[in-house]
């Protein structure tokens, strides 16, 4: 089913809305948990000489996203994270000076949250609601987000282009075996953090 799947977004890639669907996930990614890189790749492998603009596109649909969850993240600390910190279920678990103090910490090293999770695997929406929840300054966040984002896309992108029709091959030949590794990685990394 995934290998029809696969085919089926790399028949998509050719279509006059491929690039706005492309942009409109990535923005969604920042927000949303959605694994999107995969669709990049595939994107990069069956275009390698637009790979650098699907890169952008990625990169700024993301940042534009990160901006939405920050905004997010900062109109609900304003409306409501006063009152979600007083209610007894979670006062009992984090008393207020603890909260202040944690989102102090997260203040003086919001740049290494945002770069960490703008280039890794970490989920990208963790630093884009808690800058905003914390009130992380704008402009810095906002250049970290492009600099890890982009970082990371263009990366992808530029190997991709380099070395694309290598690894397109690799694909095709052990897509199966790939999605069980992934999958296997996905499960133990949700064991290893519940634990």
């Amino acid at each position: 089913m995934l290998k029809r799947l696969y085919d089926w977004m790399g028949k998509k890639v050719h279509s006059p809305y491929a690039t706005p669907f492309l942009g409109m996930l990535f923005f969604i990614e920042a927000i949303f948990f959605l694994p999107v890189d995969p669709l990049l790749m595939l994107y990069c492998l069956e275009k390698p000489q637009k790979s650098l603009w699907y890169a952008a596109v990625a990169t700024i649909c993301s940042v534009l996203g990160g901006i939405t969850a920050y905004t997010i993240g900062l109109f609900l600390w304003n409306t409501v994270g006063p009152q979600i910190l007083q209610t007894k279920i979670v006062s009992s678990i984090i008393s207020e000076q603890t909260f202040s103090y944690l989102s102090q910490l997260y203040n003086q090293y919001a740049h290494w949250a945002i770069l960490v999770a703008g280039f890794s695997p970490i989920p990208y929406k963790a630093a884009t609601l808690s800058a905003g929840f914390c009130g992380v300054a704008f402009a810095p966040f906002v250049i970290f987000s492009a600099l890890s984002r982009g970082a990371r896309f263009f990366l992808v992108a530029a190997i991709l282009k380099v070395c694309g029709g290598q690894i397109k091959q690799f694909i095709d030949r052990y897509f199966n075996l790939l999605v069980t590794l992934t999958l296997i990685v996905i499960g133990l990394a949700f064991w290893f953090i519940k634990r």
